[in-house]
């Protein structure tokens, strides 16, 4: 499934797709960056996230995490955020806090 997502920083367009086992973040097209997880009953967990180092500042993680617990929270599973990451993300977006179990 693609998500159409905001523009990153520079206005460059974007769209993150779940595929098995990761979300992936393009800008124009090009895969810079992903969000692994693994699905262990009602939970999610996710271990590692990553946007390649020339895209980085530009907001990129921050919109591939967002789109993720969205999806997450649309499938009505936990999050476990075992990724630093994405336990920042949360820690920032206390929204999620209902449904997130400690990594």
């Amino acid at each position: 499934m693609t998500f159409e997502t905001p523009p990153d920083r520079t206005g460059a367009p974007t769209t993150v797709t779940e595929q098995p086992g990761r979300f992936v973040i393009e800008v124009d097209g090009r895969p810079v960056g992903l969000a692994d997880f693994d699905d262990r009953g009602g939970s999610r967990v996710f271990p590692h996230t990553e946007v390649l180092p020339e895209y980085q500042g530009r907001g990129l993680a921050t919109i591939l995490v967002a789109e993720a617990l969205r999806s997450t929270r649309a499938a009505g599973l936990r999050i476990v955020p075992t990724c630093w990451m994405v336990a920042e993300f949360i820690d920032r977006h206390p929204e999620y806090a209902d449904i997130t179990d400690p990594g």
